[in-house]
């Protein structure tokens, strides 16, 4: 797997509302896009740094992926995400190294992205995402 870039540093908080207002009055930065992603129960926010996306994710349920992190661990850096092309390929060699897939196939995440996700555990605890942009090829 030979990722092109880091797509984005996923932030877990509490309220998405206080920390997007800090990340623009402390960062000077702009929140460009907020959306809700209902099937993984989270409202994101992006910024752009550079090259790289910050997301911020505040979980709409407390007993979905985010909910639970945060009850578990608190707020902070919850994943990275690389960007890939084929993604499809992508997961395939990853399981044949062995790695432990959270998906074993794409789902559409935040801002039309296929993603899926690599299981910490086979990561050196590090919650992975890998990324797509059919839009966008590097």
């Amino acid at each position: 797997m030979k990722p092109s870039h880091i797509e984005h540093i996923g932030i877990a908080v509490s309220n998405l509302e206080d920390a997007v207002s800090f990340y623009e009055k402390v960062f000077g930065l702009k929140c460009y896009n907020i959306e809700e992603i209902d099937d993984q129960k989270v409202r994101t926010a992006f910024f752009m740094v550079g090259q790289t996306k910050i997301e911020l994710l505040e979980s709409t349920d407390p007993e979905g992926p985010v909910g639970k992190f945060i009850a578990k661990r608190g707020e902070g850096i919850h994943h990275i995400a690389f960007a890939v092309r084929d993604i499809d390929e992508q997961l395939e060699k990853a399981s044949e190294y062995g790695v432990r897939l959270i998906d074993s196939s794409p789902r559409k995440g935040a801002e039309g992205l296929d993603i899926a996700f690599l299981h910490p555990g086979s990561t050196s605890g590090v919650l992975i995402e890998i990324c797509e942009d059919k839009k966008r090829q590097f």
